[in-house]
């Protein structure tokens, strides 16, 4: 089974490390966030990628060409007869990665739809560039598999991006929590997609969260998985800042190779 991922966004809310290099090559203690999320699926057994390229996806493909050489040692011989003959192996011997470019300004549907003519089998995953997690992915398909419907959703409870207060009706404080756990649950990607969703897919401008979720939604196709663990985006700097601090200090949950 294929994992899609979405790899053509600007990442403006990232500018200071988006300004010259695609989100997905954002690192995470020296490996883009690309990789982590690669290393995510293979440990389930998900080595087959098809990556949808857009903003600055030529250094997308560098990486991926240059892959051996730059994580194994090698022997170059020059002149006309020239060749690379590598020493050792890396632990991402059995990956395959199909990289699309997809459009710059392709919005997300749009890009799932220009990498039908990759896609193999009647299933695929798919998730986003940015995102990191502990989720079960073998768990997720099981759950995708029981259901029967062309998708699957992970759903988690979002942080609160402030604190929350109780207030009495004189203005006295009776509670204050600091950025709770809210009770709604909000999409994290990480959908398990059967390939007739590529029907509810149209034209370049297709936003995949909107129409094509609502559509199938509306039609009983779409069931939600439930994770209660972790989950990070890397939309900010400052959440930058923060999964590199989860890294050093050993406390990466989504480190599950």
């Amino acid at each position: 089974m294929q994992t899609v991922i979405l790899a053509g966004g600007l990442g403006t809310r990232l500018r200071e490390e988006t300004e010259f290099r695609p989100k997905p090559m954002v690192e995470i203690g020296g490996r883009p966030i690309l990789w982590h999320i690669m290393k995510m699926y293979a440990h389930y057994g998900f080595s087959e990628f098809v990556t949808c390229l857009g903003y600055r996806g030529d250094m997308i493909k560098e990486y991926f060409l240059n892959y051996e050489a730059m994580n194994n040692d090698f022997t170059a011989t020059l002149g006309q007869g020239s060749s690379i003959e590598v020493h050792g192996a890396h632990d991402e011997q059995e990956f395959k990665v199909t990289l699309a470019d997809t459009g710059r300004d392709t919005m997300t549907g749009g890009r799932v739809a220009r990498i039908k003519q990759y896609i193999e089998g009647d299933t695929f995953l798919l998730t986003y560039g940015d995102g990191v997690s502990d989720i079960d992915i073998g768990a997720l398909v099981e759950f995708h598999k029981s259901h029967g419907r062309l998708a699957t959703v992970t759903a988690v409870r979002p942080t609160s991006r402030f604190g929350i207060l109780d207030l009495e009706p004189n203005g006295n404080v009776i509670r204050f929590e600091e950025k709770p756990e809210t009770n709604a649950w909000a999409n994290a990607g990480y959908f398990v997609l059967d390939r007739r969703v590529f029907d509810y897919l149209d034209g370049d401008d297709c936003i995949f969260e909107r129409e094509p979720l609502q559509r199938l939604a509306s039609d009983g196709q779409l069931a939600a998985f439930r994770h209660a663990g972790s989950f990070y985006t890397m939309d900010t700097y400052r959440e930058f800042q923060a999964l590199n601090a989860l890294w050093d200090s050993g406390e990466a949950s989504w480190k599950t190779w």
